[in-house]
């Protein structure tokens, strides 16, 4: 059975779905996006998802053509329409159809597409399994705390981590590891949480800021700083974090195990809190 899609005001099935090959986010990759998670047939972690959305747009120098309220209405009716239980929504706003000229077009109306999909989050297999991650080389633009749709430099880095068998990449610059392919990078040695600090250089993830909020909470204590693949390696725990996975273990980092290799305490107790406050939010 087909899904139903959201695009420019109208519900539809997604094979009737179609954008103009004139749209700007087809042609420059000029727009950005949102995946927010689904859980309990309920969007979370609401308030970090606007935020971040308003300020990619406004980096950008868009406008969002619905309001919160609208763009909250679109959101709950895709989960109705698709009965979504568990999952997420991606979202994506681009300056929309005009000429191919690399200036602003002006009085254009932007292109806004929602679209759900299924997803296991809360019991997902990798949580008690843990996952291995390969380094490769960062060569995105550096202005990586905009959530822009042009993620070439991901997709080659995806492509990377498929080719070695693993399931996540965390990329590299001027010898520092700056995130994963597609989640924030944490490490753990002696209790303490190491995470790189905000810039341009990363995402704003919404997963660091709400667990940096859960771990002072718990009086966990974190050190936003730089660090290298080698002091990953010799680090107790390793963990990635993004929208429709939480929080999951690294046990190996290039093909050498982390700690003992398998899933930490620590981690564990750092998934627990994030889907405590989930069900929560979910009222589930």
């Amino acid at each position: 059975m087909s899904s139903i899609v959201f695009l420019n005001g109208d519900f539809c099935k997604e094979e009737d779905a179609k954008v103009s090959i004139f749209d700007r986010g087809y042609l420059f990759g000029d727009g950005i996006y949102e995946v927010v998670p689904v859980i309990n047939g309920k969007v979370i972690d609401k308030e970090p998802f606007y935020e971040r959305f308003n300020a990619s747009m406004s980096k950008i120098g868009l406008k969002a053509p619905f309001c919160k309220v609208e763009i909250e209405t679109i959101l709950d009716t895709l989960i109705a329409k698709n009965e979504i239980v568990e999952g997420g929504i991606y979202m994506q706003v681009t300056r929309g159809v005009a000429p191919r000229e690399f200036y602003f077009p002006e009085n254009t109306p932007t292109t806004f597409m929602a679209f759900t999909f299924k997803k296991e989050i809360i019991k997902n297999p990798l949580a008690d399994k843990g996952i291995k991650v390969v380094s490769c080389a960062d060569i995105r633009w550096k202005r990586r705390d905009i959530k822009s749709i042009s993620l070439l430099g991901q997709v080659l880095a995806k492509e990377e981590v498929h080719q070695k068998g693993a399931y996540e990449g965390w990329m590299v610059e001027d010898g520092f590891v700056t995130e994963g392919t597609s989640s924030a990078a944490f490490i753990i040695k002696d209790g303490v949480i190491i995470t790189r600090p905000l810039s341009n250089a990363i995402l704003p993830s919404i997963r660091r800021k709400l667990l940096m909020e859960y771990t002072k909470a718990h009086n966990i204590k974190v050190e936003e700083r730089l660090f290298t693949i080698e002091e990953a390696l010799n680090a107790d725990e390793a963990f990635m974090a993004s929208a429709t996975i939480f929080v999951l273990p690294i046990i190996e980092i290039d093909g050498k195990p982390i700690g003992s290799g398998k899933p930490g305490p620590m981690v564990k107790k750092l998934r627990e809190m994030y889907i405590e406050a989930a069900l929560k939010e979910a009222n589930a």
